[in-house]
């Protein structure tokens, strides 16, 4: 299993995650919204099968608020 994280303020709402993993990623508002995720104390959690875009995704990012734990 791979685990996407997302720190949701520092969220610059810049699209690149939507744009990029759409599967895993919408914008709602000014911030991205991961899709399906548990949220908790600001953070956003999900569990997927395989990496996909998840980490082009991350690797976009230009707050670093997205992370792929594989």
């Amino acid at each position: 299993m791979v685990k996407i994280i997302q720190e949701i303020e520092k969220c610059i709402g810049c699209g690149a995650c939507a744009a990029l993993d759409p599967t895993n990623w919408e914008m709602t508002g000014d911030k991205a919204k991961l899709k399906g995720a548990t949220e908790s104390a600001g953070i956003a959690t999900k569990e997927v099968d395989t990496v996909g875009a998840s980490k082009d995704a991350a690797n976009a990012c230009p707050t670093q608020c997205i992370k792929v734990e594989e």
